[in-house]
């Protein structure tokens, strides 16, 4: 395997989070900081991001456009971040806040925290509870945290979570 940064080798999408573990405002905004540097076309920054810490009402409120199956590990996150985008080409700006929010989650790594990125949900209902402004479209809920004890899981995702990590070999990859 090729070098890379530990960053990058090390990071990883849990489900078991620290039910007990909160967010520093200072890391929070270390987070989105991170994102903000970010690359993106024209140097439109088309992100924007709501954040809800744990039990505040805009926590309630992404928890809720939830499915249920995420919700029974999601609710343990110590924060909920939303991405949404903005702008004319929503596919260029879907582009931009993916690489924002790879900015925000290796920050998070490099703070010693993790981060799940989920897209299934409700994002109608997320926009009206959020009351988004007309244009901005959420496209993805990251659940960050600290790492929890993966026992306190369902069996299900328990034995998902401490297998083994698998990634398809970079000639998968390659088209040509």
């Amino acid at each position: 395997m090729a070098d890379l940064t530990p960053l990058l080798a090390f990071r990883w999408s849990p489900r078991a989070f620290d039910p007990c573990a909160e967010l520093t405002p200072d890391e929070a905004a270390s987070l989105l900081e991170a994102a903000r540097w970010a690359p993106s076309e024209e140097n439109g920054q088309p992100w924007r991001f709501a954040l809800g810490h744990r039990d505040d009402e805009n926590w309630k409120r992404i928890m809720v456009s939830l499915p249920d199956d995420d919700q029974c590990w999601a609710r343990h996150a110590a924060t909920l971040v939303v991405g949404a985008h903005t702008g004319g080409d929503a596919e260029r700006a879907a582009y931009d806040l993916g690489q924002a929010m790879a900015h925000l989650t290796l920050q998070a790594t490099a703070l010693g925290l993790h981060v799940r990125q989920l897209t299934r949900f409700d994002q109608v209902s997320l926009a009206t509870e959020l009351h988004l402004p007309v244009g901005v479209r959420p496209l993805v809920v990251a659940a960050v945290g600290r790492l929890g004890d993966p026992f306190a899981l369902p069996a299900d995702l328990r034995a998902r979570e401490t297998g083994l990590r698998h990634r398809r070999p970079v000639t998968d990859l390659l088209l040509c």
